[in-house]
């Protein structure tokens, strides 16, 4: 149970910064929103290039990891 509510935290926190870079892209352009929408390279590349926070990198890294992480976790249940 408790690696599942993990690979949930991990999922949702990864989520939610993927949203959040996406409401950026939005903000900038509307056609980079859709881009990004709708492409994920496209969104890695805003996320790199363009996107400016102070925490930059915890949000691309855990965007990008999240919901690998819970992947993984949730890969280790048995069936």
């Amino acid at each position: 149970m408790f690696i599942v509510i993990l690979a949930i935290i991990s999922a949702l926190a990864g989520l939610g910064c993927v949203i959040f870079v996406l409401v950026e892209m939005f903000q900038d352009e509307i056609w980079k929103g859709f881009l990004g929408l709708l492409c994920g390279f496209y969104w890695l590349y805003y996320a790199v290039t363009e996107f400016d926070h102070d925490w930059k990198w915890v949000i691309i890294l855990v965007g990008l990891g999240g919901n690998g992480i819970a992947a993984g976790l949730l890969r280790t249940l048995p069936s």
